[in-house]
């Protein structure tokens, strides 16, 4: 497996060939490229994740992407992590939605 790659400020319009090519210059392997898209309306989130072929490769892509132009916006890239907590992540965290009735909102009222 290979180090995987944050890229955040892409343009809506790019596509996942796109992001490989840039990142495949120099003889560099990508071995996956992913771009985020919002869940309900499928449109792209402006940023994703490219997997390299080896640390030399992912180095450096960092070194040589980070700030480069692209689409007229400065790309943004570092080794992705780990998101905290793991998980889906995103929406209103769990339980009941607003309005789905039920439930106290009066606060605790026991004891210490």
């Amino acid at each position: 497996m290979g180090t995987r790659l944050y890229v955040g400020n892409l343009p809506f319009s790019v596509g996942e060939e796109q992001i490989r090519d840039v990142f495949a210059q120099n003889g560099r392997t990508v071995n996956e490229v992913r771009l985020v898209t919002d869940r309900e309306t499928g449109r792209p989130r402006g940023f994703g994740f490219v997997e390299m072929g080896s640390q030399e490769d992912a180095d450096g892509a960092i070194r040589e992407l980070n700030g480069f132009q692209f689409g007229g916006r400065p790309l943004t890239v570092n080794e992705a992590r780990e998101r905290v907590g793991g998980g889906a992540g995103g929406g209103m965290g769990g339980g009941a939605r607003r309005g789905a009735g039920g439930g106290d909102r009066g606060g605790y009222r026991g004891g210490f």
